[in-house]
């Protein structure tokens, strides 16, 4: 049906059809009719005036050339450098300086010391460097790879790498983000982990909620260019989970945004008003759905400084002076610091960093797997679901704590996409029912608020991408409730499934879904879009493996997958430690060499780790595909080919952020088989079958984005190709599907879902979710300052 949709768009004469057209109208005759109604009541395009005499045309900025592109990469390089430098010479001194203690007090105190200068110097580095070489920012824009965009490349570098990020839900990161220049008033909370980067072309007023997974960064990168603008909030604002504020957006006083929802440049919601959808739109859905607590100016003081205490007075010196004693009491380690013992021998090399490693790896593995299991249901005790609790006392640090603990990246991702996430899953608190086993019951990408309260249906499948928010919070207060998913549905990719969702049983929940709050519970059907939508739960061509789904013929083919996955997993386990192992041997040949320049061969050991552990996860990925490119395939989740796939994704790929907004992001991508342009801007996008993925010249792909080349639905997997002509962008958190091809010069509006099979025509616009051709809008400086006069702001 796309692609029926897209012939149809070739004839200019003929109205244009999208999927939400397909799926509201389902029959021929009614499909025509809303076609002619909306074509009706589509105003013409009006035709531009001629220029007046003397009139100036606004100037283009110039695109940045390859010599730029090469000069940028190189000075991103030295600057990497440089600052390892500069990281090892303060390492080196600060450890000669502990070492010299006399005493254990004497070590406890230099490593307070040391270790809380040294965090201050990280805090103030970025604050320091973004007013000396940016000052404020301003709206405007300017193009990627020239020497502006490196000294905003710098400052987004050291924002990301700061260790205040570590303070997201907490005061102090509200002061930090004020230090570098935001406007936020008294009593903000934001829990997102995204850091605004131009901050100054932030406001904030009193009272506003900021959920996590939300995105307000007062930048984006449009065809080659950055553009900075004003993301304005007003007094008691609530933005919800998962959502994108583009520049030039605002939201008045006690406005509201749902999650899964977007505001594109030049949106602005009136005060008292709620919104949601993507892009927005106007809902009676209240989404504050916890009262308010007393949390005055003193909690929020109390708070801040107690966890002040406990960093400077526990976390750091148990840091710093734990690091110390463990390369003394460590003979591998502290034997070779001393400078009168003997250089090692390969063989002595190896075998201590052998077992060093096997018990750093496995001993991580077994104990984080037994404190998963524990605390959670310890902290469930005292922080009880339904009752409101007020912000920033022990309650909301001990839910804090729990839901950073339990969401652990490493074992959601060796369990996931296999029958064992849901052994793993129960034992950190999941209530799963009777389980019904497919093998591929969830994906390697699973997040919640409290795993004690969260309950899944039997028969229940998800894809990766899922956030269970099963806490409730208010400018004062939060409040944990169960977040129950029904039996027999279908979750996709990238949802937030929200206490109180109105989804029951067999339902199908698609790819970046807003599920609804209010309504009746939606029952054997399909959801899409934001906001939401009924569409079928399932079409005849997804049901042709289900007869490997039940009998003799599942129970086969289970045991044959879980044995295939047993292998994945130790395989990941394997080279996951073999790659520690690697490191521990530069480490400690480090250590050796420490004596000669230790600040250098600090230095040295952080370059190398980036290059070999790029060169190390290539290959391997590389490897298990054979070196070949990967090709469309239908099958059974329970054909051997699928399960091949999922290996595939299990080889880990965190690494890349660190390439994100230079050239050698572009070229890793190359070494992993994606076939891929010049000069091509990649600022966070994710691509999930890179052999799959064709980008061409001068792409432009913001932070967020996503080319996933497959799809799982129940039992059946899907992938194809996608291609990005010349040119196109991808804006903040959009999503593109298999079997998608963008035109040269086309756009992606923020937070959009362009469906599979997808084809957008060259220079056009597209947006929402689904994606549809949207009208051409102002994307120069100031083009979406009317948002400021669409709502009443008020900043105290």
């Amino acid at each position: 049906m796309a692609q029926f949709c897209a012939r149809v768009r070739k004839r200019t004469h003929l109205p244009s059809p999208s999927m939400k057209h397909i799926y509201r109208h389902p029959t021929i005759r009614s499909l025509a009719a809303a076609l002619t109604e909306t074509a009706a009541e589509t105003p013409a395009a009006p035709v531009p005036d001629a220029p007046s005499a003397g009139a100036v045309e606004p100037a283009a900025v110039p695109r940045t050339g390859r010599r730029a592109h090469l000069l940028c990469g190189t000075a991103q390089l030295l600057a990497f450098l440089a600052y390892s430098l500069v990281a090892g010479l303060v390492t080196s001194r600060g450890y000669e300086w502990v070492a010299a203690s006399p005493g254990p007090v004497d070590v406890y105190l230099r490593s307070t010391l040391f270790g809380g200068l040294a965090f201050l110097a990280l805090c103030a580095f970025p604050v320091a460097a973004k007013w000396l070489l940016v000052g404020r920012w301003k709206p405007g824009e300017f193009p990627v790879w020239g020497l502006t965009y490196f000294r905003f490349w710098f400052v987004k570098v050291l924002l990301h790498a700061n260790p205040m990020i570590l303070f997201v839900g907490n005061p102090l990161y509200v002061l930090y983000l004020r230090a570098l220049g935001a406007r936020i008033g008294r009593d903000v909370t934001i829990l997102s982990r995204s850091v605004p980067v131009c901050t100054d072309l932030l406001t904030v007023g009193a009272g506003t909620v900021i959920r996590k997974d939300s995105f307000f960064l007062c930048y984006r990168a449009h065809a080659g260019r950055i553009q900075t603008g004003r993301v304005t909030l007003g007094r008691d604002v609530y933005v919800g989970e998962k959502t994108v504020l583009d520049i030039d957006t605002s939201m008045g006083d006690g406005a509201q945004l749902g999650h899964a929802s977007a505001l594109h440049r030049g949106q602005g919601v009136p005060a008292g008003e709620r919104w949601h959808g993507s892009p927005a739109e106007h809902t009676s859905t209240d989404y504050v759905r916890v009262p308010p607590a007393g949390c005055g100016t003193a909690r929020r003081a109390w708070f801040a400084a107690v966890a002040l205490v406990q960093l400077f007075l526990v976390y750091i010196p148990l840091g710093v002076g734990g690091t110390y004693l463990l390369f003394t009491a460590v003979p591998a380690i502290g034997e070779r610091l001393d400078p009168r013992a003997n250089s090692l021998t390969a063989a002595q090399l190896l075998s201590d960093a052998l077992l060093l490693s096997l018990v750093l790896f496995f001993g991580f593995v077994v104990g984080g797997l037994l404190v998963l299991c524990t605390v959670p249901r310890l902290v469930g005790l005292v922080v009880r679901p339904d009752r409101v609790y007020p912000l920033y006392g022990f309650h909301y640090a001990l839910h804090r704590a729990t839901a950073g603990l339990t969401n652990v990246k490493f074992f959601a991702w060796l369990f996931g996409d296999s029958s064992y996430v849901v052994h793993y899953l129960r034992g950190i608190g999941y209530d799963l029912s009777r389980v019904e086993q497919t093998g591929s019951n969830f994906g390697t990408e699973v997040q919640h608020e409290s795993p004690l309260l969260v309950s899944v249906g039997s028969g229940t499948m998800v894809a990766d991408g899922l956030s269970v928010v099963n806490a409730d919070f208010s400018a004062t207060s939060f409040r944990l409730s169960r977040a129950s998913i029904g039996p027999r549905n279908f979750l996709g990719n990238n949802i937030a499934y929200p206490a109180g969702g109105r989804t029951g049983d067999n339902c199908l929940l698609a790819t970046k879904v807003m599920v609804p709050l209010d309504g009746e519970v939606r029952e054997g059907v399909g959801l899409l879009g934001s906001p939401c939508f009924e569409i079928p739960r399932s079409v005849e061509r997804d049901t042709r493996f289900d007869h490997l789904r039940t009998g003799d013929a599942l129970r086969r083919a289970l045991a044959a997958k879980n044995r295939y996955n047993l292998r994945s997993m130790a395989l990941m386990l394997l080279v996951r430690w073999l790659h520690t192992f690697v490191l521990t041997v530069f480490g400690l040949a480090s250590v050796d060499l420490y004596g000669v320049l230790g600040h250098v061969v600090i230095a040295g050991y952080l370059a190398l780790t980036l290059v070999f552990s790029t060169g190390y996860f290539v290959l391997l990925e590389r490897c298990i595909a054979s070196f070949r490119a990967l090709r469309p395939r239908l099958c059974s989740i329970y054909d051997p080919y699928f399960w091949w796939h999922e290996r595939l994704w299990k080889v880990p790929d965190h690494y890349l952020d660190l390439f994100n907004g230079t050239p050698y992001k572009a070229l890793v991508w190359k070494l992993l088989g994606v076939r891929i342009g010049s000069r091509v801007f990649d600022d966070g996008c994710y691509l999930t079958e890179r052999s799959l993925t064709t980008i061409g010249d001068d792409c432009t792909l913001n932070v967020g984005s996503k080319l996933q080349c497959h799809s799982q639905e129940d039992g059946t997997f899907k992938s194809d190709g996608t291609t990005l002509g010349a040119d196109c962008t991808l804006g903040v958190g959009a999503h593109v599907h298999y079997g998608v091809t963008m035109g040269d010069g086309a756009v992606l509006a923020p937070d959009s879902f362009l469906m599979k099979g997808e084809e957008v025509p060259p220079h056009a616009r597209w947006g929402g979710n689904p994606a549809v051709e949207m009208p051409d809008t102002d994307d120069r400086p100031g083009g979406g300052g009317r948002a400021a006069s669409a709502a009443a702001v008020t900043v105290s």
